[in-house]
């Protein structure tokens, strides 16, 4: 084996390996990262300038973006389940 040879294979084993870390990593993105939205109905706990703040009839507080509505008042609204699973897994309570 010459060694022009030995720094193609080479070359072919870098760009693999590239390439083997770049599907993994969006693999990840869209497996971890991308939101599972579903609308449910969430009841109104405050209104901020950066959206209302509403909680899940399961106990989740989800921010639920701008809205026109008073704290106390039920709505439905789209909310990202990954949230509430992350939510969930750094609450140790529950």
């Amino acid at each position: 084996m010459s060694a022009g040879q030995k720094n193609t294979n080479s070359i072919f084993i870098i760009i693999g390996v590239i390439a083997a870390v770049a599907i993994a990593l969006f693999a990840y993105l869209m497996f971890y990262t991308a939101p599972v939205e579903t609308v449910e109905r969430v009841q109104i706990i405050a209104v901020t300038p950066e959206g209302c703040i509403a909680e899940t009839m399961d106990g989740f507080s989800v921010n639920i973006g701008d809205c026109q509505a008073e704290p106390g008042e039920f709505l439905n609204a789209v909310v990202d389940q990954k949230v509430k699973e992350r939510q969930a897994a750094m609450n140790p309570t529950s």
